[in-house]
């Protein structure tokens, strides 16, 4: 197995609504805001060669939406989601399976693209595209509070290409086996049924953490940011996850830390805490 970064561009967010009730005198020591009170975010993905499998974790927000819709992201960098798989020698067409943690457009735009025609059309023709059952119908029929997330542009391609497949929800506890070598961790707090990757490497337990930990300043339990739909469910999730990171020496893959690839944590006296940071390229 190879493993491999994809960054897909980095862009800016408000720093009070990664955070939610949290002070910004408190959250903007480890995420400082620009004069707008926006905050460095980005779109890490993680490409995984495993045999005849080339399967990307994720594939940020893509390029087809317009100017008026990108002035609110305020992009900055060079990285694409095509350059940063053309630097490891790999072109899109290579793709075979595109795993989802789930459907917001900062994790899933780049699976569809606008031909010079204007037509709406998946980036990775040969691959199955994953999500699962309970999501997909979540995404498809979204509440109010996440309308705005779930993109018709996105979803509706993904339903017509006829690659669309879906992961088995767990059938005990909190994990599955998603047929592509790796588990996924089941979680609800931040839309219903977001799953999270973890990958044995080498000797390595890596957790692609998406929006479970979006970045190391939300490692303290209460850190939650305001898009998440059940807020006190994800306390309770985070708890466990962080503690059974620190418990097994988890290595966690973060996803929208523009500044912090990976990181592990530890128990201290004050709950869980930051341990060490890593590039990707100290690990794999």
């Amino acid at each position: 197995m190879k493993l491999y970064t994809i960054n897909t561009g980095n862009f800016k967010l408000d720093g009070g609504a990664m955070f939610g009730v949290v002070p910004k005198s408190i959250w903007q020591k480890t995420n400082p805001a620009d004069n707008n009170n926006m905050i460095d975010m980005a779109a890490r993905c993680l490409l995984i060669e495993d045999g005849d499998k080339l399967i990307l974790i994720d594939t940020g927000m893509g390029d087809k939406q317009s100017d008026k819709f990108f002035k609110h992201y305020r992009q900055w960098g060079n990285d694409t989601l095509v350059s940063s798989l053309k630097k490891h020698g790999f072109h899109p067409d290579d793709i075979t399976d595109v795993f989802h943690t789930h459907l917001h457009f900062d994790h899933c735009g780049g699976t569809i693209n606008r031909s010079h025609k204007g037509a709406l059309e998946p980036a990775f023709k040969n691959a199955k595209l994953w999500s699962n059952q309970n999501h997909w119908g979540w995404a498809t029929f979204p509440n109010r509070r996440e309308r705005a997330s779930f993109l018709k542009e996105n979803l509706e391609p993904m339903s017509l290409s006829g690659q669309l497949s879906f992961v088995d929800q767990p059938k005990d506890g909190r994990f599955a086996d998603t047929g592509l070598g790796f588990r996924a961790l089941f979680v609800d707090g931040h839309t219903d049924r977001q799953m999270v990757p973890f990958i044995k490497y080498q000797t390595y337990t890596i957790a692609f953490c998406a929006d479970l930990l979006p970045t190391a300043g939300h490692i303290p339990i209460p850190y939650i940011m305001g898009y998440d739909t059940r807020p006190l469910l994800t306390i309770g999730e985070k708890e466990l996850f962080l503690n059974d990171a620190a418990d097994h020496k988890y290595l966690l893959f973060l996803e929208h830390d523009a500044h912090n690839e990976i990181i592990s944590v530890q128990h201290t006296d004050k709950g869980v805490r930051l341990d060490e940071t890593f590039k990707c390229q100290d690990i794999f």
